[in-house]
């Protein structure tokens, strides 16, 4: 088994505690140093490797594996995500009918009500320590927003605007623009769009899913927030139609 971007190896001693053979984890950052530590102190030591440098630079002990598995995600799914490097791997080193893990990724949006926030967001740089900073609020408003949101905000239906299985996907065809449609489900002002993405393990036996979505637990992914320029009035059964491009 591959773990790339292995952090402190929590998922290669999931592995090796499960019975993998024989794990790598690779990254490219010191937390390696804490990594072997770690896996000598657990007694995993003659199962799991582990690797400093890029994905792309280093010398695997074999030259296939059967599992890939990688903590990859960003915000947004894609963004600042090891995703490339995964799929590089994926290339090189997986043996032909290996599983990577997670592999099935989708992407969400609705339409939300967020008065408040949108407000606060908006009037912020008004008084900063007595100061008018004002000049800085367009740019806060182009700028996505990272944060949770009350799933009590969501006024629209659920739109799925972007998917892929990562044992079958190119780099080339992460660049993409999809359109979106969603229908309001009670009269209410709107002010933007709230995104997330959901995770699956498929090609399992047992298949895993978890989700970013505000009606779902918690995550350090949280979602993203795209405010609107406007804000308008809404009525059950508009439709809300757009497109977005990465």
């Amino acid at each position: 088994m591959l773990d790339i971007g292995c952090g402190t190896g929590i998922l290669s001693l999931f592995a090796a505690r499960a019975g993998a053979k024989m794990v790598i984890g690779v990254d490219n950052a010191d937390i390696v140093h804490y990594a072997r530590e770690i896996v000598k102190a657990n007694g995993y030591q003659d199962t799991v490797v582990i690797l400093q440098g890029k994905m792309e630079e280093v010398q695997l002990p074999v030259e296939k594996v059967d599992i890939i598995i990688s903590e990859w995600m960003g915000y947004f799914l894609l963004y600042e995500s090891m995703l490339d490097c995964v799929l590089w791997a994926r290339d090189k080193y997986l043996v032909e009918g290996g599983l990577i893990l997670p592999d099935k990724c989708t992407m969400h949006v609705a339409a939300i009500e967020d008065a408040d926030y949108k407000h606060e967001k908006l009037t912020f740089w008004d008084n900063i320590y007595g100061f008018n900073m004002s000049c800085i609020t367009p740019a806060t408003v182009i700028e996505p927003l990272v944060d949770t949101i009350n799933s009590n905000a969501i006024v629209s239906t659920v739109s799925k605007f972007f998917e892929f299985d990562i044992n079958t996907i190119t780099k080339e065809e992460l660049e993409y623009s999809s359109q979106y449609s969603v229908t309001i489900t009670k009269k209410e002002m709107v002010h933007g769009i709230v995104t997330w993405f959901d995770i699956e393990f498929g090609h399992m036996e047992n298949i895993v899913r978890f989700s970013t979505s505000p009606r779902s637990p918690y995550t350090h992914w949280k979602t993203v927030v795209f405010y609107f320029e406007d804000s308008f009035e809404a009525k059950s059964g508009d439709k809300i139609e757009g497109s977005i491009a990465v």
